[in-house]
């Protein structure tokens, strides 16, 4: 089979396969690249060295057996035999559910959380959000450290594990999409130094150098993330990709990678017959991330919204700290510009920043469905000091509003794995770091952010602790016991409701009405011929719908329907969905 490696500054560069040694040619049309053949078939392991060098994995590996610093493997993609027929499964009217292999069973592999994927094709959802599957250094981590930017970490049972997880996903009708980073790699087990320009001093990131999208060497370095995105989407069949923090990305071209990317995914799609998307993180709060590249934009599909994250999130437990100061002024007032505007800072004043942020949504033009809403995810859990979810505050009612509105609101909702059912188990922060210096400099470093918001030492779990890992794994057995079953029972009913409902997925943030009295704690929405009606309040509150004929579609506590006056009675923490008659 034929080898080849980009590596442009290198003088000479020898393949290492199967114990046996040979040297790469240049490739005379296509220039920085050597290439070679030799025998090899499934498995076989090997690797590159660039002028006399150890030998090192391949920057494109598909399989890394032995970790980031083994061997490289190669991998037949057309071994697999595919069971499901898929046609694809479009993000309009999706609900996400965000899912860490490592975490979501006690076993922590792509086969064990494939077994649990009937909860969650019972649950209604209809996509499954991977948290990043690159190798990294040990075998549990969050995923974002990961390198080898092309292949399946090992633990979690490497590239076939990954096709039966996609698989049996795609037979229970569910969408597969992945999390990717892009924004920076490692840096432990992080080779590519080695081959070529694929970072670059010019810019600077939170991780170090940025990754190079537009220093010289930068066209190869672009082709080999827009290659790695195109080969997730083809050879394991995925429907979307979660671009990690795009706002990291430190690019000056005429052409923003990020363009360049949209423009190669839609290309796939069109080639596959099948709907494909890009969803973003970004904190930029920048419409033209997903306006078309007609109208100017980048052209992604989708972004996720923090902004409905924070409002939400400040209404409920009223924390003011850090980025939640802005929204804690007014927290439903914050809320309802969100759910009727897209972005709450659209070129407002930032306390946090101490500046101006964001830029307005146009809501007559971009589609709600482009933004992802949300009460927790990985990020606004995991990042707490002791990766409390929300279920460790607020009571049961309370959990139900966050869920009403998160899932009857006019975003794409996105749950965090667990929340369904208000999960006891915490989500942490976790590594297992080979390199014992960069295990202990992370462990200080965690413990050195949190002090500085009051937290003792002591109370910061030691990320290298096995124990912190196993703590942040889900307790299948809580979903049987009756406060948990409640609170999944209302997850499932109101994912129900949106499917058969249409005025609850219908996009237009222009036809969305809210109200709402800051002092008394309540919400309403309207959405079509639907109202959501939700009291944060401990009292029973009275809220005006302005219509007299109604009916319950559901509650969390009983109510009655509104009275002759429009008036409704809601019970203090609870929440209700109604129609017009």
């Amino acid at each position: 089979m034929r080898f080849e490696v980009w590596a442009p500054q290198a003088g000479r560069v020898a393949l290492r396969c199967e114990g046996a040694t040979s040297a790469l040619e240049r490739d005379p049309e296509r220039p920085g690249w050597w290439t070679g053949d030799a025998e090899a078939r499934d498995g076989t392991r090997y690797g590159f060295a660039v002028d006399g060098g150890p030998v090192l994995p391949d920057p494109r590996s598909r399989r890394q057996p032995d970790g980031p610093d083994g061997l490289s493997a190669v991998v037949a993609q057309d071994r697999y035999a595919w069971r499901a027929e898929w046609a694809g499964r479009p993000l309009q009217g999706a609900v996400l559910y965000e899912l860490h292999v490592g975490t979501y069973t006690p076993e922590g592999t792509l086969d064990s959380a494939a077994e649990r994927l009937g909860h969650l094709a019972e649950l209604g959802v209809t996509h499954v959000e991977l948290m990043p599957l690159c190798p990294f250094p040990g075998r549990h981590g969050w995923g974002y450290e990961g390198v080898s930017l092309w292949a399946v970490h090992e633990p979690y049972g490497g590239p076939e594990a990954l096709k039966r997880f996609v698989d049996r996903a795609h037979e229970l009708g569910l969408g597969v999409v992945l999390d990717v980073v892009h924004n920076h790699l490692g840096p432990s087990g992080n080779h590519l130094p080695a081959f070529g320009p694929y970072f670059t001093d010019t810019h600077q990131t939170p991780w170090g150098s940025a990754v190079n999208l537009d220093a010289p060497g930068s066209d190869e370095v672009r082709a080999y993330l827009v290659g790695s995105a195109l080969a997730w989407l083809r050879d394991y069949r995925l429907d979307g990709l979660r671009l990690d923090a795009v706002h990291a990305l430190r690019d000056t071209r005429a052409l923003h990678f990020l363009e360049e990317l949209s423009t190669a995914v839609d290309a796939l799609a069109t080639d596959l017959g099948r709907p494909l998307f890009l969803i973003a993180e970004s904190d930029l709060n920048d419409p033209r991330l997903i306006s078309s590249r007609e109208e100017g934009g980048l052209g992604l599909h989708a972004q996720w919204n923090d902004d409905f994250h924070h409002a939400l999130h400040t209404t409920l437990t009223g924390e003011t700290q850090g980025y939640y100061a802005d929204f804690a002024r007014a927290p439903f007032a914050a809320l309802a510009k969100t759910v009727t505007s897209g972005f709450f800072h659209d070129g407002t004043y930032s306390s946090f920043r101490g500046r101006r942020h964001g830029r307005p949504l146009d809501r007559t033009r971009v589609s709600a469905h482009r933004l992802l809403g949300y009460s927790q995810t990985h990020d606004q859990i995991g990042n707490r000091a002791q990766g409390d979810r929300l279920s460790a505050s607020l009571s049961p009612g309370q959990l139900a509003c966050a869920a009403a509105l998160t899932l009857t609101g006019p975003f794409t909702p996105m749950l965090f794995m667990g929340e369904e059912w208000a999960a006891g188990t915490p989500w942490q922060f976790f590594t297992d770091h080979t390199d014992p210096e960069l295990a202990e400099a992370v462990r200080r470093g965690r413990r050195r952010e949190f002090a500085a918001h009051g937290w003792a030492e002591e109370d910061v779990p030691d990320p290298q602790d096995p124990a912190t890992r196993e703590r942040s794994c889900l307790d299948w057995s809580e979903p049987e016991k009756a406060l948990h079953a409640r609170v999944l029972a209302w997850y499932r009913d109101l994912i129900a409701l949106r499917r058969r409902h249409p005025d609850l997925s219908d996009p237009d943030l222009a036809a969305v009405r809210i109200a709402h009295d800051e002092g008394a704690r309540w919400l309403a929405l309207r959405r079509g011929d639907v109202r959501v009606a939700v009291n944060l309040g401990q009292e029973a509150a009275v809220i005006p719908l302005g219509l007299s004929r109604a009916r319950v579609l559901a509650a969390w506590e009983p109510v009655r329907t509104p009275d002759a006056d429009g008036l409704l009675s809601v019970p203090g923490e609870s929440c209700v969905v109604l129609t017009q008659e």
